[in-house]
């Protein structure tokens, strides 16, 4: 099943204004493998093609690993979860440093608050 730094497909549904639509890519950030593959829920974020310029989208090359076309964006401030079943299929998944890129910015956007 999906895990953590694949990118699949992943039918979005019917969009409210600005939210991601439809069938496009996705990058799956959670949960953890622990959690087991019957868990029925994944933590998403969308890509997309627009280039925003926006320091909290993280940029993604087309090339074998990612199984992206063209050059995509890693929507980090629309996290979002799914139900897996809305997963279509598994496209590619994102190196390293794509990775620890999308961590950085999420660990901004969603500082924790759990501590001492």
């Amino acid at each position: 099943m999906a895990s953590v730094d694949d990118i699949w497909l992943v039918d979005f549904g019917d969009p409210f204004p600005g939210e991601p639509a439809h069938q496009r890519p996705a990058l799956v950030v959670g949960p953890p493998e622990h959690f087991g593959a019957s868990f029925p829920f994944r933590i998403v974020l969308p890509l997309t093609t627009t280039r925003r310029d926006l320091p909290i989208h993280v940029e993604l090359e087309p090339n074998a690993e990612s199984g992206l076309e063209e050059t995509s964006y890693v929507q980090c401030e629309l996290v979002r979860s799914i139900s897996s079943r809305r997963l279509i299929h598994r496209i590619g998944a994102v190196d390293r440093q794509s990775s620890e890129r999308v961590g950085e910015v999420l660990r901004t956007l969603l500082p924790t608050t759990i501590g001492p």
